[in-house]
């Protein structure tokens, strides 16, 4: 289970994009996640008229302040920014904006722990996520372990397998579906132990999406 956010405005912003960064279709690199969590009270951030901001104008918003997202402006203090920090040193400037999208397995604004199971899902978000994997534009979809296991738990993604294969590269490959690979690796919140393999993998990343790193 999760927490549904009670943020009005947050699940406004949710309701017209259920995403963020440019629109799915239309990205070349999806990177997916379980649900976007905040802080019950966001509302009382300091960067809380940006969050609103990006999450009704994602490029927009990488375009005009230089981040991918607005828990790395200065303003910002809470959870979550060191998923964001372990992101951008993939090395993607404003540049990439319109390449890039994030797009959760929940469709709406999260609060708290959460807990998921496949009756969280709305099978028609999971259903749009299936035709953009499918689809032409995406050429490489990001899938943690979690985010995976969770995909092919609700039987929507029939051609996912139940763990990936090895690749040449610190990458594992989930499956390669018409032009598009989905690549696992570890979520970019990991730390301790997991640090070195997580670095090699999010210069990996940068290689693949021909980043100079």
């Amino acid at each position: 289970m999760y927490y549904p956010h009670p943020n009005e405005e947050l699940n406004n912003a949710f309701s017209k994009k259920p995403y963020q960064g440019v629109a799915p279709e239309e990205a070349k690199y999806l990177f997916i996640g379980l649900d976007a969590n905040y802080d019950k009270k966001i509302h009382e951030n300091k960067a809380y008229a940006e969050i609103i901001e990006y999450l009704q104008d994602g490029v927009t918003f990488w375009e005009k302040y230089c981040v991918h997202h607005p828990f790395l402006l200065p303003t910002y203090k809470g959870d979550g920014q060191f998923y964001h920090k372990s992101f951008s040193r993939i090395g993607l400037d404003k540049g990439y904006a319109k390449d890039v999208s994030f797009i959760e397995l929940v469709d709406r604004p999260s609060y708290g722990k959460s807990s998921l199971d496949v009756d969280d899902l709305n099978m028609d978000h999971l259903a749009r996520i299936k035709d953009v994997l499918e689809g032409d534009a995406v050429e490489y979809a990001f899938i943690p372990t979690s985010v995976g296991n969770l995909m092919k738990k609700s039987g929507v993604f029939s051609w996912l397998p139940s763990k990936p294969k090895p690749t040449n590269t610190s990458l594992k490959l989930w499956s390669a579906v018409g032009s598009t690979q989905l690549l696992w690796h570890y979520h970019f919140s990991v730390y301790g132990k997991f640090e070195a393999i997580k670095s090699e993998q999010l210069s990996d990343i940068g290689k693949l999406l021909k980043v100079d790193c």
